[in-house]
């Protein structure tokens, strides 16, 4: 499968979970996401530098979107609540360079006001199940900052495992991998 073909798959729009619809994100998606970008504890992890710059920090997360789509990189995906339409975060297939391999990352943030309601559990095993049921790879990895205890339990709950400490080429800290195996995966399913 060459490159555009693996990126075409990364993506879930169209895709939905039990209460989850997942679509491109658009530009019109901007002012939403702003509300994100203003909450400090948002971007603590992932753009801590621009924690009390929520315009820049916005920017720079679209910017990464539009990156990610030129290089065929995977991307988010909007996640829409079914039952009220209500925006609930981005999920989705990102390709990340982790110590100099290419590993593909269940990624997920959520709005502060869907915290706390399972949707990232819900949208990561999505995403998890679309990457194994299409072949993708074989194993997939969550990469989380050192003290993000929310996120280590959203991977837990997606069945992955610690597998090491490591840094991502576009942040110069330490994080911690976690990641579940194609065999975990099918192991999991005959044991539900």
């Amino acid at each position: 499968m060459n490159k555009g073909e693996r990126h075409k798959k990364l993506l879930l729009y169209g895709e939905e979970s039990e209460r989850l619809l997942f679509r491109e994100i658009t530009d019109a998606d901007y002012d939403i996401w702003m509300e994100f970008c203003r909450d400090p504890a948002s971007v603590q992890y992932i753009m801590a530098d621009l924690m009390h710059k929520p315009q820049e920090a916005c920017k720079k997360w679209f910017d990464r979107l539009t990156y990610r789509a030129k290089n065929k990189l995977g991307g988010m995906n909007a996640l829409i609540e079914k039952e009220t339409g209500a925006y609930v975060g981005h999920c989705g297939l990102l390709v990340q360079d982790v110590d100099g391999e290419e590993v593909t990352e269940v990624g997920y943030s959520l709005m502060p006001a869907q915290r706390g309601k399972g949707y990232a559990s819900e949208a990561s095993q999505k995403c998890r199940d679309h990457f194994f049921s299409n072949e993708l790879g074989d194993f997939v990895v969550s990469t989380i900052d050192e003290g993000n205890d929310a996120s280590v339990n959203v991977a837990l709950r997606n069945g992955m495992k610690w597998y090491k400490k490591g840094k991502l080429l576009q942040v110069d800290y330490p994080i911690n991998v976690y990641r579940i195996t194609r065999e975990e995966w099918l192991a999991g399913k005959v044991a539900s």
